[in-house]
């Protein structure tokens, strides 16, 4: 059964930094893509970061030089370190995994999410 766990959320101050972690089982990371998304309260699912099963990472513009995606294989986990965090990073962030990077309707799973409130 496929499941993806994402942890390490949560309250910090504008500027400060977190890192998500999206803990997989079920099947090998390494065959996969997984992608970070997020919600924020009003507004539609967007992407984040990605990266594919051959290690290709890409990000939102937005957000490239802020946001670091990475993988450990032997952990079966994927993360996302955010640093100099904004207001409006605040969001539900998911990871999802499918056998490529691609937009939030075409990614087969998903996991609960983990929210990141950036404020003072």
């Amino acid at each position: 059964q496929v499941q993806l766990v994402e942890s390490g959320g949560g309250l910090v101050q504008p500027g400060g930094s977190l890192r998500l972690s999206c803990a997989a089982s079920g099947f090998t990371l390494d065959d996969y893509a997984i992608g970070w998304f997020r919600q924020a309260p009003g507004k539609e699912r967007e992407g984040v970061s990605c990266i594919s099963s051959d290690g290709s990472t890409y990000y939102a513009d937005s957000l490239k030089g802020r946001f670091t995606i990475s993988r450990d294989n032997a952990k079966n986990t994927v993360y996302l370190q955010m640093n100099s965090l904004k207001p409006e990073d605040t969001a539900v962030y998911y990871c999802a995994a499918d056998e490529k990077c691609q937009a939030p309707n075409g990614m087969e799973y998903w996991g609960k999410g983990t929210l990141v409130t950036v404020s003072s």
